[in-house]
């Protein structure tokens, strides 16, 4: 009987935090981010679809967006400012993630490999998934800086500004919609919620 040890790596997300570089009142983990990630991405689909005559599939960006993150259980989560510091970094970066990939990749199966290829190696037939999934992850970033903010942590008080600024400038309709119709209630609490 062979063991293979995908899944159980793929569990271990939930030991990287993020945010390693700032103090934090609650800490968040891969695991719980790419939760996160994955309902908005969803989501962006689904708006796409019912508001822009996209034709996304959402249950696929929903699953994309739960893996991107799965290689830093072996990479550990590179600060934002050190990954992009410069191209030649950024470079390197995405070069170990690929090799983080192939890594895992090789605790499956072969007859398993070809159908998780897709969340490791973006491939163009997933172009615009990927682009959702991006845009997710911005969005996430700035619930987590609103949530920290809303604690009074000023650590997080240019974080949040520049998170703002990205999901402004992001020209996709579906992210637009979420950020007019969705995004006020992250500012919210739980009283204002339920008046």
């Amino acid at each position: 009987m062979s063991n293979y040890s995908f899944f159980a790596m793929v569990n271990r997300m939930k030991l990287i935090d993020r945010w390693a570089l700032m103090r934090n009142t609650s800490k968040e983990n891969i695991a719980e981010h790419s939760h996160s990630v994955a309902v908005i991405a969803h989501a962006l689909a689904l708006i796409g679809n019912k508001k822009f005559g996209k034709n996304y599939n959402a249950d696929r960006a929903a699953v994309l967006a739960l893996y991107h993150d799965t290689t830093e259980v072996i990479t550990g989560d590179m600060p934002t400012p050190v990954k992009y510091y410069n191209d030649e970094i950024s470079t390197v970066y995405k070069d170990v993630e690929a090799v983080a990939g192939e890594r895992l990749l090789s605790m499956l199966p072969d007859e398993f490999r070809e159908d998780y290829t897709p969340v490791f190696e973006h491939s163009d037939d997933d172009r615009e998934l990927w682009a959702l999934v991006k845009a997710a992850d911005k969005i996430s970033a700035l619930i987590k800086c609103v949530e920290e903010n809303r604690m009074g942590n000023r650590e997080f008080d240019l974080a949040l500004k520049a998170q703002e600024e990205k999901i402004e400038a992001i020209d996709l309709p579906e992210v637009k919609y979420f950020r007019e119709h969705f995004l006020p209630a992250y500012y919210l609490t739980l009283d204002e919620h339920t008046k």
